[in-house]
């Protein structure tokens, strides 16, 4: 017997009051798919928490390019202490999490639960975050400034709206920082299960995986969540079933809202080089192994609404004097010097107006330079390509990534003033949902300034409609956690007071 097909048309009202998650999930459903993968024996937990790559198998090359995706589901959801923590709080969310990794195998098939803190956190600790404070003590410093630590909060960017000379084209709202003292980032293949293990966290359940538990009452006032789905062809879907008027310019193989993929595996360092204690290719860190958060590093978490009317707009719409082409958009995400693919040879716009796969070349960090002086472009137009500019300080001396990025797309309503809202639809815009781990903040925030690539814009005179991504994102939160090792991920140095 044949299932009726649900309405997908969630008022606004709905959406708000049941979380963006609850409508995402009823949205996805019917198009998200659990895929098939090998099954990882896993005898040992990684201590880096994020050292997720072997559980997440199998890369595959899609037209020559490897890529290895992650978890359909991620849901990242913020909470506040509501008094500092105790040895029994410790104790309870050590428990939570073991029972978690108990009643599901640690796969995408079954769920990966990270836990991680921000400066608030560790402001509740006995003396703070001071030089001479516990925290202050443990805390891994800078290499090259043994004043600073590696966690710092995060910064608005050079190209976010309120800075100045910054005016975003339709979401204009200038980013929250910081805010919260724990992060939990939970993944699955599944949506019921990050479902499933979000209520038993938050102890609005007593059961997990159908298995009666005791709840484990944190004290924590949870935040709205913020859901990331990661599938390819799933953004164009989404974009057809709410009418998006530009859904037929999206590709139908991409698993990202700007119809190129970011799951590339040359891109993404190996875990030690981002954490605080590093490996051969770098060490940014005063932290060693054996120092309490020697496995740990830091986690980025950021909250994007995307103008695509603009990025896909052809002349005339979404105030654009021209068409933003295929051959345009490549050369706005990767680079110009030359462009990593000129197109499918016919409509420029239509399913993508070329491939969705497409290698991240490292051509070195005065890549970006190249492009905003016209050198091999086409036409010999200054253009900042997006990865370029990040690739200016993303890497080590020897060529090896020094992040790992774990972002994918959102579709919902948070931060999306009422003023914009389509009539009689859901409300819900495309996002990006953005998470990477790092070895410093400090690190985090150069590469994120490189990326605005101001200075080559002023220097090499490129236009600002041919600077990257930047025109199209408006980054609303902002966020620096510090992501512990696994040994010390349930409210680390509590033990220590």
């Amino acid at each position: 017997m044949e299932r009726s097909q649900p309405s997908f048309d969630i008022s606004r009202r709905t959406a708000l009051k049941a979380g963006s998650a609850a409508a995402l999930a009823a949205l996805l459903e019917g198009l998200a798919w659990i895929p098939k993968r090998p099954a990882v024996a896993a005898t040992e937990l990684p201590d880096i928490q994020f050292d997720v790559a072997q559980f997440i198998k199998p890369a595959t090359a899609i037209n020559g390019v490897q890529v290895q995706f992650g978890p359909v589901h991620t849901y990242f959801e913020t909470a506040n202490l509501r008094r500092p923590p105790t040895l029994a709080d410790q104790t309870a969310l050590a428990n939570a999490l073991s029972t978690i990794e108990s009643a599901y195998e640690f796969s995408p098939a079954g769920v990966m639960v990270f836990v991680s803190y921000g400066l608030g956190y560790f402001s509740r600790l006995p003396g703070g975050l001071t030089g001479g404070s516990l925290a202050g003590l443990h805390m891994p410093r800078l290499a090259f400034d043994t004043n600073r630590f590696a966690l710092e909060e995060a910064k608005a960017a050079p190209t976010d709206a309120g800075q100045a000379g910054i005016v975003k084209r339709k979401f204009d709202i200038t980013p929250m920082i910081g805010g919260s003292d724990v992060l939990f980032t939970i993944r699955s293949d599944d949506s019921a299960i990050v479902q499933d293990v979000l209520r038993y966290l938050r102890s609005a359940s007593s059961t997990l995986n159908g298995v009666s538990v005791p709840p484990p009452n944190l004290p924590l006032t949870w935040s709205p969540v913020r859901a990331m789905f990661s599938q390819p062809g799933l953004p164009r879907q989404i974009a057809e079933r709410e009418g998006l008027y530009y859904a037929d310019r999206i590709n139908d193989q991409s698993p990202m809202w700007m119809g190129f993929a970011d799951q590339q595996t040359s891109s993404t360092g190996p875990a030690a080089a981002c954490t605080f204690a590093g490996n051969a290719s770098s060490q940014l860190t005063t932290a060693r192994q054996g120092d309490y958060f020697d496995n740990g590093g830091i986690q980025n978490l950021s909250h994007v609404i995307l103008d695509l009317e603009a990025y896909y707009a052809r002349a005339g719409e979404a105030g654009s004097a021209e068409d933003e082409t295929f051959l345009e958009r490549v050369q706005y995400m990767f680079r110009s010097d030359p462009p990593p693919s000129f197109g499918g040879g016919g409509d420029p716009f239509l399913n993508g107006g070329g491939p969705a796969y497409l290698p991240s070349t490292f051509a070195g960090t005065g890549d970006a330079a190249l492009g905003a002086q016209g050198v091999n472009t086409p036409g010999n137009q200054h253009r900042i390509g997006h990865l370029a500019a990040l690739q200016q300080s993303s890497r080590a001396p020897d060529g090896t990534p020094l992040h790992i990025r774990m972002d994918g797309p959102g579709f919902d309503v948070m931060d999306v003033p009422d003023t914009i809202v389509r009539p009689g639809r859901s409300g819900n815009v495309p996002k990006l949902q953005f998470t990477a781990f790092v070895p410093t903040a400090d690190f985090f925030d150069t590469m994120r300034r490189n990326q605005a690539a101001l200075n080559l814009q002023t220097q090499f005179a490129v236009n600002p409609l041919d600077n990257g991504l930047e025109r199209f994102l408006t980054s609303t939160r902002r966020q620096n956690f510090l992501c512990p090792p696994r040994r010390h991920r349930a409210f680390p140095l509590v033990e220590l007071t």
